[in-house]
């Protein structure tokens, strides 16, 4: 099954590449992309991983907790967020108000 992950508490010298190696004993992977901030250009700490797995929750056990770059990864499936920006629908300020 195709499944993406979200893999947190990542350490800041890990890159796409090295965030690749670690799942893909675990399956195989499509992409592996550490989130980085565009205005300092350092890593947010966190990445996604979209790969093929027969076990998820195996996946999820096996690589939650594992210690890489002496920070232990934090890894679970990622939610779908719906749209470009997340699901927010709704009007969540002042947006719909006539006054």
């Amino acid at each position: 099954m195709q499944v993406k992950l979200f893999v947190g508490n990542l350490a800041w010298g890990i890159d796409d590449q090295q965030l690749e190696a670690v799942f893909r004993e675990h399956g195989s992977v499509q992409s592996a992309r550490v989130i980085y901030d565009r205005d300092t250009g350092r890593s947010r700490g966190f990445g996604f991983v979209e790969m093929e797995v027969e076990d998820l929750a195996k996946v999820i056990r096996d690589t939650d907790g594992l210690e890489i770059g002496g920070r232990p990864l934090r890894v679970n499936e990622a939610e779908d967020k719906g749209g470009p920006r997340g699901p927010r629908h709704d009007s969540g300020g002042f947006g719909n108000r006539r006054y």
